[in-house]
This record gives structure tokens, C-alpha cells and sequence, in this order.
């Protein structure tokens, strides 16, 4: 009989065959004594056989087997399918026992196979068109909501599910009622059961051409609720272990589009030493407390190039310019978290935050401005330093009462910061005047000691009762109180009269005080029927007040309005697989202290400004609307949203400049006219089967953006388009590929001075593959072309392409250890390229970017499960 499954098992060996087709098995080169003989078939009853050996005996010949038939009723088995996701109405949950991953890999590696997730080169993470703002694990923040930190440490083995979670804040949460305003995306992390009590860490080394090094190490401990980790990382790769506060250093905000390139997206060469510490624990069954320190240090330098151009009625001010920046950034901060239940699960929070922060900068410019017949060619330097305290305390207070549904909400943030500067500027340029048959050369040189000193203190107090009535209404009064006191002192000195002395410039000095303040009262009604349709209507009134003075009282400003808000918002669930929003919000916009201080900024002595204490606070009336569809049973998705933003007392820059001059002043007012359009849209469908996944997305904004040059009003629309398409294949344990294509196109139209046009597009591919070559070895590569079309400076007007590519191998038990060897953009094009639109200005920027490099590196995990019980 063929394919009869024969076990031996002697003293010291084990060994498994199986029969040919005529029923043969031979076992050769056995160790040990006490030989057994165990043959067993599907459909036949198992039996076994003893041969003892003596002394002398080299082969035993095993008589023919004749194996019974056996017949047995099983026990039913019930089969099901994990559903990979589940849409809610704020939440939508990846359930990861749906999907099959590498066995090293981490949670980043998993989300990068998640329908609609993408994540790019460093690490940020991008869900439904959005960034996520921070993560939670089991429902608390993991290392102070860190995103890096847990995609990067947490292996995805770890991970029951994960749930992207529309957040509107802590108070939206509480009311039960989400807010009018554009929630955050979060990440919560869902443990497996037998995973929350274990110890895990990683450390990993790495050297490369071009003096490139790593080096990291994580540890981390979570034993059911207690939480405990240490993280450091040194590297000039930009690649890290976790991130501090917003990025920074050459770092810009970027759209989802921008995603699909390989190429480094940080402007710059960095260098970054980082450690940091956080734990979290439950002091008593009521209380819980967390609290995370962390310490930075990073150098950049970025040096490129620039083109401004400047429109005016008769004129346009062209300024080239090429720049080498270099900022040293120490930062240290520290938080805490503290939580209680009191009496009746009552909920009392408090939050303290401290940071510090000393940043040494230097800036270095040579310019070169043209207008008409008029050439200025300049040298510009500034180094200074800036130190920044800052501390901040919010408190948060829930009171439930007896009745269900009646409770007290209420929440207080204070905050202090300080920010101190301390700059050399030397300003020098040379003005040729070509007008005549004899050129005109003048010669003018600044140079500048400048004291900064801004304080800005803030206090947010507000209060929510919450009172059900019938047919499942709620009825909300709010108040709600704010004041910004704003104090800064700035002194000038001229360092090219006597240095033995104090030359202040009174005129370029300021010591000025502004106050903000507003209160808010609010009534809002919310009904919600068998959660399909939520409605809420309210109204708020709020009266607001703006001051300001200086020292001596010369300038003194004042300004008061109240402010009508109405707030609508309606929910509709047509169906177990559609969803429709709509609100609409109000709110105000208090101008920057940069904006109203009343001094003259001529650091820089072709960009003159000047503030205006007399602005008034913008109001902005938006109104937005959502459309979500899943069906499940096909995995499709498709999301679209719309939102118009309407701003009142717009603050606009107003520029002025002469005929027969490359200087510019600009000046601050307020305007109307000013309004944007966003939209967007997302779908998401398998091709064939779950293995193929097609996303396509889109945003088309429009911005008709005010603006005033020479006492002249001008609208400058501007418009921006962005088409991607991704596909994705999965090939079981042996394949990963990746598509990407994006059309970016970046449209503004000016009516004035004369109908102008000025159109920048982009177009990036990208191709990505990933091959398991057994359970050792992977080789991957990258592939993208960029194609630039339409930037004014020439230069901009390049086609990098960007090649990756790696091998890796692993080994030790459960391929705890990982040797990587990388190529990084092997052809060495790398840049970063960009254009800004300012009002009536369009700035044009090409920086230098991490090119190309080889590195190896080493990784090895460190993981200790929990003991099983018995």
C-alpha cells in the first residue's frame, strides 16, 4: 500500500517515511535500542510494533503489515472567516488574523500591506487620506502617542487588530456629540490576549559609504497594564526609532500624493542622537499614570537654491537666490498623564507638559534681484540663537450624575511660552541702475545685533452640562472663556557705528503688550434616532476683545465684536453599509503677534516689515460634507468629501514696492473676498481576488486667495490637483509588488496686474518588489521617476530618478537576527523640489537630499514570552 506513513523511535533517534507504491520502507544507519514501529493511514486503524536489539544484530527484516480499515464519526467543526475589516461609524477595524505576514515583521511592515494605509519613507502614516495624529495601544497612549515608535517596536504577531479611529478630542468624546471641525485620524492598537504580559526589544548597527552609520536600541515591557519603555537611536540616515513633536529640519507638510516616491522626502543632511523614556501604570484600581522624557539633538544642513517672483502693475521683481542653512537643535521634554475614577465613575485628568528647547542657526544667502533695468546683487548672513521654555497644564472633569445621560463636563489648558533670540545680521548689496548710458552703482551694508523677547500665555476654560430629554434628545449649555496675552520686546543695536558702545535704534525697537480675550455662551440640541440619524441645531453668541499698548502708551489699540455662531450637524446611516454627514462651523482667527507688532523689520533690507496693531481677528464660517459607502462582502470602499471655508476679515499681506527699486515693504489688513474649496475622494476594490488590491484617490482644492500690491486688490485662484492610483500584489510567501502613479498640478491665476497663468505640474511612477527567497533570504527593490514641467527656474525643471534596492538574511531561532546590505538611490538624483504661492508672490525652492549611499547593517530582536500555565 502506498503512501503509509512509518514512524521509528529508538533510545536516542526518530525518524519518519513513507511507503512506495508497492509498500516498501527501508530505514538505514539507526542509532539506539528498543526500536518501535508505528504505521498509520487515514481511513486505518493505527498499529505498532517492537523490535528489541541484542548485541551483533545489524539488520532486522519487518514481516508484511496488514493494516484494518477504521470508520469513526467526527464531531462537528465549525469553520469561519475573519472578516479583514470592519467599517463603523468613526471607526474602521483591520482585523490582522485575516491577513498573513513575514514572521519578523513589525507593524509598519503590516500596514504597508492594509488597504487604504500608506506609509512613507520616514515613517509617518497616512489612513484614508489623512496623517495619523497619534497611537494608542489597548486604548491608552503607547510612549506619549508616538506613531514611530510603535510601528517601528511592535512586532505585528503581537497584534489582535487595529482600528483608525476618527478623533474629535477629549471633550467631543465626552458629550457623545463630534465637533464641526475635521477630526484627527488615530491609531488604536489592539493586543492579543496572550501578549500583554511580555518583553520585547530590538537592537540594531549599521555603517555605510559616505561616513552613513545606525545605530538604535529599543526595549520595552508590558505586563497587563503596566507599560515600560527605553528607546535611543544615533544615526545620518534619517531613519528613527521615534520622533519629537512635530518634525523638523528640513521637514514640510506633504499630500498623500507625494507617497509615491521612494526618494527621501527630508530636506537636508541630518544628524540625530535621540533618547527617550516612558511608562505608564496603574497605581490603584482607580487611578492610572503615565509619563514620557525625551531628549533630542539634530544638526542640519540644507543648501539650495531659490526664485521669487514678485508681480506688480508696471513691474516684476525677479530674486534668485542660493542659500546654505544650518541649524543645532537641542530639545528636551517631559509629560505626564494622570487619571482617576472617583465617586459614580466620575473622571478626573490632569496632563502637565514641560519642554525646553536652544536651536543654533546660521543663514547664509547670496542674492541676486532684478528689476527691469535695475540689478541688486546682495550678501546676506544671520546666526543667532534661540532658546524656548515652555510649560502647559489641561485638566479635564467628567461628573456623572444619577440620571443617565445628565453630566458635567468641563476642561482647563493653560499654557506659557517663552521664546528668547539673540541674532547677528549683516546685510550687504550692490544697486546697478542700467537706465542711463552710464550705469549707476550704489553701495549699502547693515549690520544688526538683534534681542527678541516674546512671552505668550494662554488660558482655555470650558464648561458643558449635558441634559437628556425625551425621544432620545440631549440639550447642551456650554460657556466657554479664552484670553492670550502676548509680551514682547525687541531691541536693535548698529553695530557698524562705535562697537564700544550702545547704539540702539529707537524706531527699529518695540516693548509692546496684547491681550485677546473672548467669552462664549451656547445652547445646542442633539436627537438620535435607533442610531440611524443624529441631528444637533445650536446657536452661540460670543463678544470679543482686542488691545494692545506699548511701554510709553504712544500706540495704544483697541477692538471689540460679538460674534453670532450658529452650529448644525446631521448624520444620516442610510444602510448597514453607507453613511452622510453634513455641519457647519464658526470660529475665530486672532491675528500672529509677528503680524501686529508695530515696529520696522528691515534685517533684511530688500524685504521690509511692518506690523499693524490695528487687525482685527478673523471669523471663518465652514461648512463640510462627508460620503462614505463599504461593501464588505466585495472588501470596496469609497469615500468622498467636500468642505467651503469662508473668512471674514481675511488678514492679507499688502506689498508695496517703487518702479525703480528691487526693496519691498509689506504691511498687514484685513479684507474679505477670501474663501477655499477642498475635496477629495477615495476607492478601494480587490481585482480577482483579496491578493490584488487597486486604491484610486484624488483632492482638487481651490484657494481664491486676496492679496494687495501698491494699494491694489488682487485675486490670485489658486488651484490644485492630485490624482493617485496604487496597486498592490501579494503573492502567498513568495512575492510583494507595488504600483504607484501621481499627477500633480498646481494652477494660480492672477486678473491683476494683467491675466497671468502660471502652471507647475508633476508626475511621479514608481514601481516596488519584494521576493522571498526561502525562509532566509529576501531581495527587494525600488523604483521611481519624477517628471517636473512648468517651474519658472530651469533648473526645477529636472527628472530625478530614484533606485533602491536590498538583500537581506536572517537567522538564529525564530530569524531573531537580520543582516541587511542597501544601495540608496544608486544613480545619485535625489533632490527635493517645491513651489509655494504667497499672495502675490511665487516662490520656487530646490534643496540638497540624502542621496546615494551603501550601508550593511545589523538587526536582532529580543522577545521573551510569557510562561504558559499548565
Amino acid at each position: 500500500m502506498k503512501g503509509v506513513n512509518v514512524r521509528l523511535t529508538s533510545s536516542s533517534d526518530t525518524v519518519v517515511i513513507s511507503t512506495n507504491r508497492i509498500g516498501y520502507y527501508k530505514f538505514v544507519n539507526i542509532r539506539g535500542a528498543n526500536i518501535k514501529l508505528t504505521y498509520h493511514m487515514l481511513g486505518y486503524q493505527i498499529l505498532e510494533k517492537s523490535f528489541p536489539i541484542y548485541d551483533g544484530v545489524e539488520d532486522i527484516q519487518v514481516l508484511p503489515i496488514t493494516l484494518k480499515p477504521q470508520s469513526s464519526l467526527l464531531k462537528e467543526i465549525l469553520i469561519s472567516k475573519v472578516t479583514p475589516i470592519v467599517f463603523k461609524l468613526d471607526t474602521v477595524q483591520y482585523n490582522m488574523g485575516a491577513y498573513s505576514f513575514r514572521q519578523r515583521a513589525l507593524l509598519e511592515d503590516a500596514l504597508k500591506q492594509l488597504p487604504n494605509i500608506q506609509v512613507s519613507r520616514d515613517g509617518s502614516v497616512y489612513a484614508y487620506g489623512k496623517q495619523i495624529s497619534f497611537v494608542q495601544v489597548d486604548g491608552k497612549k503607547f510612549f506619549g502617542g508616538d506613531v514611530l515608535t510603535a510601528t517601528r517596536n511592535l512586532p505585528i504577531d503581537f497584534v489582535k487588530n487595529i482600528q483608525i479611529i476618527d478623533f474629535y478630542g477629549d471633550q467631543a468624546n465626552a458629550k457623545g456629540t463630534p465637533s464641526a471641525a475635521a477630526p484627527e485620524k488615530i491609531l488604536n492598537i489592539v493586543l492579543k490576549d496572550d501578549r500583554k504580559k511580555i518583553s520585547f526589544g530590538q537592537g540594531t548597527l549599521g555603517g555605510g559609504t559616505e561616513n552613513r552609520y545606525l545605530g538604535s536600541l529599543g526595549l520595552n515591557r508590558f505586563n497587563d497594564g503596566q507599560e515600560l519603555s527605553i528607546l535611543g537611536s544615533m544615526n545620518n540616515t534619517n531613519t528613527n526609532l521615534f520622533s519629537f513633536g512635530a518634525p523638523a529640519g528640513g521637514e514640510r507638510e506633504r499630500s498623500t500624493g507625494e507617497l509615491s516616491d521612494f526618494a527621501d522626502p527630508t530636506d537636508g543632511l541630518n544628524k540625530v542622537s535621540s533618547l527617550s523614556a516612558s511608562f505608564s501604570d496603574n497605581i490603584s484600581d482607580k487611578t492610572t499614570i503615565s509619563g514620557r522624557y525625551s531628549y533630542l539633538k539634530k544638526k542640519n544642513i540644507t543648501q539650495g537654491n531659490s526664485l521669487l517672483q514678485s508681480l506688480y502693475a508696471n513691474s516684476s521683481i525677479f530674486n534668485y537666490e542660493d542659500y546654505r542653512l544650518e541649524s543645532n537643535d537641542d530639545n528636551h521634554a517631559v509629560s505626564f498623564n494622570i487619571e482617576s475614577k472617583l465617586n459614580k465613575n466620575d473622571i478626573l485628568r490632569f496632563t502637565p507638559k514641560l519642554s525646553y528647547s536652544r536651536t543654533k542657526l546660521s543663514n547664509i544667502r547670496d542674492k541676486n534681484l532684478s528689476n527691469r533695468r535695475l540689478t541688486t546683487l546682495g550678501n546676506y548672513s544671520s546666526k543667532g540663537i534661540i532658546e524656548s521654555p515652555n510649560a502647559e497644564l489641561e485638566a479635564l472633569y467628567i461628573k456623572y450624575f444619577n440620571k443617565p445621560g445628565r453630566k458635567l463636563i468641563a476642561n482647563l489648558t493653560a499654557s506659557f511660552h517663552d521664546m528668547r533670540k539673540e541674532e547677528l545680521i549683516t546685510d550687504q548689496n550692490r544697486r546697478t541702475d542700467s537706465t542711463f548710458s552710464v550705469p549707476v552703482v550704489t553701495d549699502t551694508k547693515i549690520e544688526q545685533q538683534i534681542f527678541n523677547k516674546n512671552e505668550n500665555n494662554q488660558l482655555k476654560f470650558s464648561a458643558s452640562y449635558l441634559e437628556p430629554t425625551y425621544h432620545e434628545g440631549q440639550l447642551e449649555i456650554s460657556y466657554d472663556y479664552e484670553v492670550n496675552k502676548i509680551f514682547s520686546q525687541r531691541s536693535v543695536q548698529d553695530m557698524l557705528m562705535d562697537p564700544s558702545l550702545f547704539n540702539y535704534v529707537d524706531s527699529l525697537g518695540v516693548n509692546y503688550d496684547y491681550i485677546y480675550s473672548a467669552n462664549r455662551v451656547g445652547i445646542n440640541y442633539q436627537i438620535e434616532r435607533k442610531k440611524k440619524l443624529k441631528f444637533n441645531l445650536g446657536f452661540a453668541v460670543q463678544p470679543m476683545t482686542l488691545s494692545g499698548k506699548t511701554a510709553d502708551k504712544l500706540i495704544k489699540t483697541s477692538y471689540d465684536n460679538v460674534n453670532l455662531v450658529p452650529t448644525f450637524g446631521l448624520r444620516w446611516r442610510i444602510n448597514n453599509d453607507t453613511d452622510w454627514s453634513i455641519n457647519y462651523m464658526g470660529r475665530n482667527n486672532q491675528p500672529s503677534f509677528y503680524q501686529i507688532q508695530p515696529v520696522v523689520d528691515n534685517s533684511n533690507t530688500q524685504y521690509i516689515v511692518i506690523g499693524n496693531p490695528d487687525l482685527k481677528a478673523e471669523f471663518s464660517n465652514r461648512i463640510s460634507t462627508k460620503l462614505r459607502k463599504s461593501i464588505v462582502s466585495r472588501g470596496q470602499y469609497f469615500e468622498a468629501d467636500f468642505a467651503v471655508n469662508i473668512v471674514a476679515n481675511k488678514i492679507v499681506t499688502e506689498k508695496t514696492t517703487d518702479p525703480n527699486s528691487t526693496i519691498q515693504q509689506t504691511k498687514f489688513r484685513n479684507t474679505s473676498g477670501y474663501f477655499d474649496v477642498k475635496s477629495y475622494y477615495l476607492f478601494s476594490t480587490p481585482i480577482i481576488n483579496d491578493d490584488f488590491q487597486l486604491n484610486f484617490s484624488g483632492n482638487y482644492n481651490l484657494y481664491n486667495n486676496v492679496s494687495y500690491a501698491n494699494d491694489r486688490k488682487n485675486y490670485g485662484d489658486l488651484m490644485m490637483l492630485s490624482q493617485s492610483l496604487q496597486m498592490r500584489y501579494m503573492l502567498s510567501d513568495y512575492l510583494e509588488t507595488e504600483f504607484n502613479g501621481n499627477y500633480t498640478l498646481n494652477r494660480v491665476k492672477y486678473e491683476w496686474p494683467f491675466n497671468t497663468n502660471i502652471t507647475a505640474q508633476t508626475y511621479v511612477m514608481s514601481v516596488a518588489a519584494k521576493g522571498y527567497l526561502g525562509k532566509r533570504w529576501t531581495v527587494g527593490a525600488e523604483f521611481s521617476q519624477r517628471f517636473n514641467k512648468g517651474y519658472t527656474f530651469t533648473n526645477l525643471n529636472i527628472n530625478p530618478t530614484v533606485i533602491n534596492a536590498y538583500v537581506e538574511y536572517t537567522f538564529l531561532p525564530n530569524n531573531l537576527a537580520l543582516l541587511r546590505l542597501q544601495g540608496f538611490d544608486l544613480l545619485n538624483q535625489n533632490t527635493g523640489i517645491s513651489r509655494e504661492i504667497l499672495g502675490n508672490e511665487v516662490l520656487d525652492i530646490q534643496n540638497n537630499r540624502l542621496s546615494r549611499y551603501f550601508m550593511v547593517s545589523l538587526n536582532i530582536r529580543l522577545q521573551k514570552y510569557p510562561k504558559k500555565s499548565k
